[in-house]
């Protein structure tokens, strides 16, 4: 996968959760484009609601891939649910939190929340950032592999990619592949 829309992982516990974080910049081109200035309105940044909804799939995706050692092609079958209530803008940090509801062989249900630090109403000098609860993401994953109806795919995992391991070997978490 070309695009990441994690940073790195916080927390994983094996078969159960992960934490990951993303934190949203001006250096993203995306950014520039939801929404561009024009003659009656200023420049508005925001982070695509779609895009939030694949860093969840990214971060439950690595949760149900690593309950088997990457052994699997893990694909999102399903967005069973997604609700989100507000926009992430530049320098704004997203946590995901994913669960594994159910892991058969044939896939997995994850439920996830994303929580929100924005640093104009976050931070102070007195008190840690408080984090604002942002959004609530029910998804299903498919074993590619056991699923395809005798599709051949190659061998090597391409869902796992090298951005994958970086991103794992970068938060500390030894991977089997």
């Amino acid at each position: 996968m070309r695009w990441m829309w994690i940073d790195r992982v916080l927390e994983l516990v094996p078969k159960e959760r992960l934490v990951a974080i993303k934190h949203v910049s001006m250096a993203e081109d995306h950014l520039h484009d939801h929404f561009a200035a024009t003659d009656v309105r200023d420049q508005l940044p925001l982070m695509p609601m779609s895009l939030v909804v694949e860093g969840m799939a990214q971060s439950a995706g690595i949760l149900v891939g690593h309950a088997n050692d990457f052994k699997e092609k893990v694909v999102l079958a399903k967005v069973a649910k997604a609700q989100l209530r507000k926009d992430p803008t530049p320098g704004c940090t997203l946590r995901y939190t994913a669960t594994i509801d159910r892991f058969t062989e044939n896939g997995a249900s994850t439920s996830g929340v994303i929580d929100l630090f924005d640093p104009t109403t976050s931070y102070s000098d007195d008190a840690p950032a408080q984090a604002e609860r942002i959004g609530e993401i029910d998804l299903i994953f498919s074993h590619l592999d056991r699923n395809s109806a005798g599709t051949q795919y190659p061998k090597e995992n391409f869902v796992f990619s090298d951005s994958f391991r970086t991103i794992l070997r970068t938060s500390g978490i030894e991977s089997a592949f």
